[in-house]
């Protein structure tokens, strides 16, 4: 199944400043453990990096990204 690289959004079409900009905590950490794939996590962090860097939601986001791994590997 090919996918198209153009968009910044996932399979599930929520892009990652929808994912990380919401108005308070919960909100975010739901659009995080929302993630479904490593590439939509990619897209978040280099967001995340490019935005407001903020150690708390990149360390989220580590921590999904190991999970994701562990999903894979099953």
């Amino acid at each position: 199944m090919a996918r198209s690289t153009d968009s910044d959004e996932g399979d599930d079409g929520f892009p990652p400043e929808k994912r990380l900009e919401a108005p308070n905590h919960r909100l975010i950490e739901a659009g995080i453990a929302t993630i479904p794939d490593m590439e939509t996590l990619r897209e978040c962090v280099a967001y995340e990096n490019a935005h407001q860097n903020r150690t708390p939601i990149l360390k989220q986001l580590e921590r999904k990204a190991t999970e994701l791994r562990e999903t894979e590997e099953e």
